[in-house]
């Protein structure tokens, strides 16, 4: 039986009701202004709150989540949070209520938005990937950040890819090698996960709020959202490369990107991102960073 509606209603929110769940936490809805999100673990949230009060304050032309308050209860963190409101994009493409040219806009109207926002102190001291602490040290450059983060995961997970992934080793080389090449010390406002979900429509057809922050939010190049989004766009339907290309073709033109630097953060995505969700690698999401890897594009630049 939940017990967390009980829980809730003691900390003064009565009615709680239970609206979804994730690889996080337990989302519960307390009325139309707040929710509660139970997280699987007791970990101190006040870092990412005030990483998400830095970004609820950048200008950001829709809204993102404000952690109001923060309980321990059960051994657990609980934080309640300001509720965000709209469809998620993903139902409405589904749906056909957003045809995909819409949608594509709506992508490269994101990516725009975080583009001409910096990175606060409270963004660059997130750790990333549930690591400790931040990714950043004093006088690190962005490739010295990305490289470290790489041997970290490689040293956990290496083991599973390497057989799974022809020229495995060659891929890892050709990665650290080109991660020297990138700017220095960009300080761009890095969201890290951005994909249909995550993205809030409203009535008027506009991005209304974009959820999902902390997994990979970093300060850092705003070409790595603008790398990500397009493969994260629609990664398992028959159409997925179609709009992968798509995307890529459009942030290109958009924003000036280089393809080959869009293609060196997707490869470094998918050797530190493919156990995100399974630590045996036994799920989809592990098979999508191979399919990444193999890519004949990306193991060009790489080789």
């Amino acid at each position: 039986m939940d017990g967390w509606p009980d829980r809730l209603a003691a900390l003064g929110f009565p009615g709680a009701e239970r609206i979804g769940a994730g690889t996080e936490g337990v989302v519960y809805r307390l009325g139309d202004e707040l929710v509660a999100k139970v997280w699987h673990d007791g970990r101190p949230l006040e870092p990412l709150a005030a990483a998400y009060a830095e970004v609820a304050a950048a200008g950001l032309p829709f809204a993102t989540p404000r952690i109001e308050r923060i309980e321990r209860v059960a051994g657990r963190t609980v934080s309640v949070e300001r509720r965000l409101t709209g469809v998620p994009l993903s139902e409405l493409l589904a749906r056909g209520t957003v045809p995909v040219p819409a949608a594509y806009e709506l992508v490269l109207e994101i990516l725009a938005a975080l583009a001409a926002v910096p990175a606060g102190p409270a963004v660059t001291a997130l750790p990333v990937l549930g690591e400790a602490t931040s990714p950043w040290w004093p006088g690190a450059a962005w490739g010295e950040v990305l490289g470290a983060v790489l041997a970290r995961r490689v040293s956990r997970f290496g083991g599973q890819l390497r057989p799974a992934v022809p020229g495995f080793d060659r891929l890892l080389a050709g990665t650290y090698r080109r991660l020297t090449t990138l700017p220095a010390r960009p300080d761009g406002l890095l969201h890290g996960d951005l994909c249909l979900p995550n993205v809030l429509v409203g009535p008027d057809g506009r991005v209304s709020a974009l959820l999902d922050w902390g997994l990979l939010t970093t300060r850092g190049d705003p070409a790595f959202d603008a790398a990500s989004f397009p493969a994260f766009f629609d990664m398992y339907s028959p159409r997925a490369r179609e709009h992968t290309e798509a995307l890529t073709a459009a942030v290109c033109r958009r924003f000036g990107h280089d393809r080959d630097l869009l293609l060196l953060y997707r490869a470094w995505y998918a050797l530190v991102g493919s156990n995100l969700y399974d630590p045996l690698g036994r799920d989809g999401h592990f098979a999508w960073c191979v399919r990444v890897l193999a890519d004949p594009e990306i193991v060009r630049l790489l080789r």
